[in-house]
């Protein structure tokens, strides 16, 4: 079957359409902004890209060798808001070994910890390192 050009271009375009709608995390769409933390605003993204079922475990340090904040706080599932207070080098994602970024992360109930940036929505760290500083 043979598509004229018409009928391609309209193709990709819905199929950025449909990319858009599902909320792809992309450096294009990426979701940094703007929340309060312990009375201060500070850049804030959401989780994304955890399996159904699942969860992502806050840490007390950049790596999955550390143990998780305190149970009752320490699983993020896709949509949760986290405030970002900075970034470092640690474990490379379970997903994908060769990014080590992780952020120092603070919940909506004062509790804080670290997440592997891989699974934020924060898109690409060329673009995020000019909004949130490296940690001390």
């Amino acid at each position: 079957m043979r598509m004229g050009r018409g009928k391609m271009l309209a193709t990709a375009s819905t199929a950025v359409a449909v990319a858009a709608l599902l909320g792809t995390a992309t450096p294009a769409n990426a979701a940094i902004h703007q929340c309060e933390r312990s009375g201060s605003r500070i850049p804030c993204t959401t989780v994304t890209g955890i399996d159904p079922g699942s969860y992502l475990l806050v840490r007390r340090g950049p790596g999955y060798g550390y143990e998780s904040i305190e149970p009752a706080y320490s699983r993020l599932y896709n949509g949760n808001e986290v405030g970002l207070s900075c970034w470092t080098l640690g474990d490379g994602a379970y997903d994908n070994p060769n990014y080590r970024y992780w952020m120092s992360i603070e919940l909506p109930n004062s509790r804080s910890g670290y997440v592997n940036d891989w699974y934020l929505n924060t898109g690409n760290p060329d673009v995020w390192k000019q909004q949130i500083r490296q940690c001390p």
